[in-house]
C-alpha cells in the first residue's frame, strides 16, 4: 500500500503547475508498481488542499488558464484510472481542486475537522479539473448545482448526508481508518479488485444492458487467473488466500 501526501502546509497544500506535475508522476510509478494494491491520499497540516493556486492562476492568460485545466483534467485523470484503489484522507480543507482532487479518488474518508466545497464563482471563474463532472456523480445533479453555482462549503457531516464522503473520523483517527480499509484491500485478490474497479467506472455511463455485459466479460476473465484458483482453494481448505496477481 502506498500513502501520498501533499506537502506545501504553508500554501494550504494549494496545487499548482508544479504539484499537478509532481503528482502526476507519481500516479505514473504507482501505476507501474505491482507490489502497490492501494492507495491513500491525504494532505499535510491543515488542509487536503485548498484549492488551486490563486496566486499563480491569477497571472494566466485565458489561453494558459486553459492549458492549467488540461493539466488539472490529465493529472485527476490519471488518478482515477488506477488500476488499484484510492482512498482520499481528507483532513481538512478540501476546496475547489481540492474538492476535485478528491473527487478522483475511489472513495473519501473525512475528518469532522474537514470542510469541502467548489468555491470558484467567488473568483469569477467554476471548477477546472472536472468538478462539474464528478461532482454530480457522486451526490447527485441538484446537489452539485448547489455547491458549484452558490460557491458555499459545507462541513464533513452534511458532506456525508449527501453522499460525497462516505465516513466521519475524529481527526486523530482518520488516517489510521483509511490505512486500515487500504490493507483490508490488499489482501484481496488483485486482479479481481482491479477488474471490479474497472467495470464501475465503465459501467456507471453506459447502457445497463451494456454495463452487464462488461460485468460478463470480467467474470469470465477474472476465471481464467491463478488468483481465482487459489481463492476457491483457500475458502474450500478453510485457510487465508496468498494472491499473486496473476
Amino acid at each position: 500500500m502506498a500513502v501520498l501526501t501533499l506537502d506545501r502546509p504553508d500554501a494550504l497544500n494549494a496545487l499548482d503547475r508544479a504539484t499537478l506535475l509532481a503528482l502526476e508522476a507519481r500516479i505514473g510509478e504507482l501505476a507501474g508498481d505491482a507490489s502497490v494494491r492501494a492507495l491513500v491520499l491525504t494532505g499535510a497540516g491543515r488542509a487536503f488542499a485548498a484549492g488551486a493556486d490563486i496566486e499563480e492562476m491569477s497571472g494566466l492568460t485565458a489561453e494558459q488558464a486553459e492549458a492549467f485545466s488540461r493539466l488539472g483534467h490529465r493529472t485527476l485523470l490519471a488518478l482515477e484510472a488506477l488500476e488499484i484503489p484510492s482512498i482520499a484522507a481528507v483532513n481538512g480543507f478540501a476546496l475547489g481542486g481540492g474538492c476535485e482532487l478528491a473527487c478522483a479518488c475511489d472513495w473519501i474518508y473525512a475528518s469532522e475537522k474537514a470542510r469541502f466545497g467548489q468555491p470558484e464563482v467567488n473568483l469569477g471563474i467554476l471548477p477546472g479539473f472536472g468538478g462539474t463532472s464528478r461532482l454530480a456523480r457522486r451526490v447527485g445533479i441538484a446537489w452539485a448545482r448547489e455547491l458549484i453555482l452558490t460557491g458555499e462549503p459545507i462541513r464533513a457531516e452534511q458532506a456525508e448526508r449527501i453522499g460525497l464522503v462516505n465516513r466521519v473520523f475524529a481527526p486523530d483517527a482518520l488516517l489510521d481508518a483509511a490505512l486500515r480499509a487500504g490493507e483490508t484491500i490488499a489482501a484481496k485478490g488483485p486482479l479481481a479488485v482491479a477488474r471490479a474497479k474497472r467495470v464501475l467506472q465503465e459501467g456507471q455511463d453506459a447502457d445497463p444492458h451494456v454495463a452487464h455485459v462488461l460485468e460478463q466479460n470480467a467474470f469470465g476473465l477474472v476465471f481464467a487467473s491463478e488468483d481465482r484458483a487459489e481463492g476457491m482453494a483457500a475458502f474450500l481448505e478453510k485457510r487465508d488466500p496468498k494472491f499473486r496477481g496473476r
